[in-house]
């Protein structure tokens, strides 16, 4: 399995490596850009901390710059601009442990923000510039891409479990029936942007929220919608917010992202998010669906698998990839034959 990974101890550094292509008439082959990628890697990093990616940006081939692939080209100087995740290495190993104990090999980690990336933005998006934000339950991850590849990466640690916090002692209940809560603002607030303009004037005169069909575990009496999503949701969602601009301004790639910003992960459907976060940044927000898998999808078909669904989209390109031209196709990384044949196995298990 490739696994997602995420949390406050990851982050990021560009890095550069340089080397002299050695090849026949200077022809820069596979081998040349995998040792360029290596020297590249060779970053002063602590003893406590472990690489999980080695991203190629941009090549420089004898002053020649934004090559995305210099593979056949002819030079003397290869150059890389690369870009490093890393990860505290007691959590990345403890989290592989922990998956290898219940019988599964871990094929590789995957940075959840790069994951989500993979499923969610348009190759427009990553070469105009775009930041993808991936608010899950207790970290928010910032990735940026600017002229089509990676330029950014950062984890905050606050996400959707703050917002329910919040609501929780604001209504004086549970953590469980604030997500309740949360959950149901969200839908109603969705299914009231489906309906038409009559029915919403006559929706918006109902303030008041229905808690009788939640089968919440404490009597909460009615509970006012405004006061929830503006008095409690919303300064949330606008501290979120102006943490992800305070690091896009840090990164010194604010001017850059003319997409705007990307919104993800299980709490990008929260009630009100996508005009707060236009309010805060001044500019486009859109809500990231995971796209290019196919099948029985709906169930995976929110933002909350964003990051799921773009780890099997990666997970097939590191497969096919690392197959040596393999002819045959991929499904989800597994080979025809090996899916017929584990097909065969199922079907034989049923047989006396």
């Amino acid at each position: 399995a490739f696994i997602v990974v995420g949390g406050s101890h990851i982050s990021s550094v560009n890095s550069r490596g340089v080397f002299a292509v050695a090849g026949g008439e200077n022809e820069i082959t596979e081998e040349d850009v995998k040792r360029v990628t290596e020297a590249a890697r060779a970053i002063s990093i602590p003893s406590s901390r472990e690489i999980i990616h080695v991203i190629p940006r941009d090549f420089i081939v004898d002053s020649q710059e934004g090559i995305k692939d210099p593979i056949g080209m002819t030079g003397i100087r290869l150059e890389v601009e690369t870009h490093i995740v890393t990860g505290a290495t007691t959590a990345l190993r403890n989290l592989a442990k922990c998956i290898q104990q219940v019988g599964v090999d871990v094929e590789g980690l995957v940075f959840s923000g790069l994951a989500s990336a993979e499923s969610v933005l348009t190759d427009t998006e990553k070469e105009l510039g775009v930041a993808l934000v991936d608010i899950g339950g207790g970290t928010t991850d910032v990735t940026l891409f600017v002229d089509g590849s990676i330029a950014h990466s950062v984890v905050i640690p606050i996400g959707g479990r703050n917002i329910t916090n919040d609501l929780a002692i604001g209504i004086r209940g549970s953590l469980d029936d604030a997500e309740a809560i949360k959950l149901e603002l969200s839908k109603s607030h969705k299914k009231r942007d489906e309906v038409g303009e009559e029915e919403d004037r006559d929706t918006k005169k109902k303030d008041v929220i229905d808690l009788s069909q939640l089968n919440l575990s404490e009597e909460l009496g009615t509970l006012s919608r405004k006061t929830l999503t503006d008095g409690i949701i919303k300064p949330r969602l606008t501290e979120i917010f102006t943490l992800v601009g305070m690091e896009i301004k840090r990164s010194g790639y604010a001017g850059l992202l003319p997409a705007g910003l990307v919104v993800t992960g299980g709490s990008a459907e929260t009630v009100g998010l996508a005009q707060i976060g236009k309010e805060v940044l001044r500019m486009p927000v859109r809500i990231g669906f995971p796209t290019g898998v196919t099948g029985l999808i709906e169930e995976v078909s929110s933002p909350a698998f964003s990051a799921l669904t773009g780890t099997i989209l990666y997970g097939s390109k590191v497969s096919s990839s690392s197959s040596g031209g393999m002819s045959l196709p991929l499904v989800r990384g597994v080979s025809v034959v090996d899916f017929a044949k584990r097909l065969l196995n199922w079907a034989r298990s049923f047989l006396p």
